[in-house]
């Protein structure tokens, strides 16, 4: 007879037993005080045996001393109340420490500085996650003057809704570039030294097109039970009301955006053109005093710094406004992190999900009435210009570009000097 080696009962059920603990905690939490919960917590980690107050403190969050707190109580019978009221005794409303964010309400914007430069992952997820130790957060934070151990910063990055994650590989950055991480680290700074100069920084891209017409849409939205609204079966664009091409700009610092919705190409023309809009339509007036604009792209599509469409049409930019226009784009395979990805493009997303795209007005009228809660607001234009395909730029016209090469990646990081007398 073939004989098994022991296993320890919590490890074979480690999974659902927390799944199962969490689940009848949140449904108690709300109708516990203190003393029940430290009761109810230690009978549910003395049913579990060995291994059970470790259980309980995953699954509900209270700290080891409180459950055995509740086992001291639970295993030596209470005197009674008359003899002993401190053990009977049931916190008050609003008893305890304090939450440190409370006293030292800064502490969470340091932290969140702390995080900016190494915030790796897909920020379309609702979860961020960072690469440094808690203990070395906590370090750097009481060199900042904050008294904060570890365990704190633990319960500051949960209410930030960032968790602990291992690496996880995907297709768009399976092959990294070896200055990437030196590259993210260039345009952070540069955004941070545009902010305490109070210089515009922009944030550019092209949301994916979408074709117009009572075609089907992503998402769910409320309808009468049975009635949902029908559309087309296929999707086939239609050849008259063709595609919708957006090209958003996202301004970082004042979290509003802009998207110019064209009907022809996604050209380097049109991208730039879309820039040119926002800045007289809406730039010009919050940065009257502005000499220079930041702009972070992603490295291909129209405003790829391959493209040389792109760097004649900035540069004629430039000469218009008289605007010193820097750029700055994402190293390959790191287009999800471009900001107007997760704090713009994916709200205009949910906000029309379920909609049928039935016209240009429709669409132009769903990215206007965009919001959040943090306060996003986004203008929408129509854009009827045609813009042509495959325009040939000359090396005698890449000649006469005032260009300004960064040392580090000049291909990737460079500005253009506007002429000495703009039109």
């Amino acid at each position: 007879m073939i004989s098994f080696p022991e296993v320890p009962f919590y490890s074979m059920i480690k999974d659902d037993t927390i799944s199962l603990i969490s689940k009848k905690y949140k449904i108690l939490e709300s109708v516990l005080d203190e003393r029940s919960r430290r009761l109810w917590a230690a009978s549910e980690a003395l049913v579990l045996g060995h291994g059970g107050i470790d259980l309980v403190m995953h699954a509900t969050g209270l700290c080891r001393n409180t459950i055995k707190h509740g086992l001291d109580e639970i295993s030596n019978k209470p005197p009674d109340k008359k003899d002993s009221p401190s053990l009977q005794r049931i916190r008050l409303s609003g008893g305890g420490r304090k939450e440190i964010e409370n006293a030292s309400p800064e502490i969470i914007s340091a932290l969140e500085e702390l995080l900016e430069p190494s915030i790796s992952g897909d920020p379309m997820s609702p979860l961020h996650w960072t690469c440094k130790s808690t203990r070395k957060l906590a370090e750097e934070l009481r060199s900042q003057g904050f008294s904060v151990s570890h365990v704190t910063v633990v319960e500051l990055l949960k209410k930030l809704d960032f968790t602990l994650q291992s690496n996880r590989k995907s297709k768009e950055s399976s092959s990294q570039h070896p200055d990437r991480n030196a590259q993210f680290t260039l345009i952070n700074e540069t955004v941070k030294s545009f902010q305490m100069l109070e210089q515009p920084v922009i944030s550019v891209d092209t949301k994916k097109k979408e074709i117009v017409g009572d075609f089907k849409n992503n998402g769910k939205e409320w309808y009468p039970k049975g009635q949902p609204l029908e559309v087309r079966g296929h999707d086939f664009p239609d050849k008259e009301l063709g595609k919708a091409v957006p090209y958003g700009i996202y301004d970082i610092f004042s979290n509003i955006g802009f998207v110019n919705v064209g009907i022809s190409h996604d050209t380097a023309e049109f991208a730039v053109n879309s820039i040119r809009t926002w800045w007289n339509t809406m730039g010009k007036e919050s940065y009257s005093s502005a000499s220079e604009l930041l702009i972070t792209a992603d490295c291909g599509g129209s405003n790829g710094y391959r493209t040389r469409l792109w760097k004649t049409e900035l540069q004629k930019f430039a000469d218009e406004t008289g605007l010193r226009i820097n750029v700055c784009h994402f190293p390959p395979g790191t287009s999800k992190w471009n900001k107007i990805e997760h704090r713009m493009f994916s709200h205009i997303s949910m906000n029309w999900r379920g909609k049928p795209l039935e016209s240009l007005e429709a669409i132009v009228n769903l990215i206007g009435s965009t919001k959040n809660e943090k306060g996003l607001s986004i203008q929408s234009t129509l854009d009827k210009k045609f813009y042509e395909k495959g325009r040939k730029i000359s090396d005698t016209e890449i000649a006469k570009l005032n260009i300004d090469r960064n040392i580090f990646h000049g291909n990737w990081n460079y500005s253009f000097v506007p002429a000495l007398n703009p039109k």
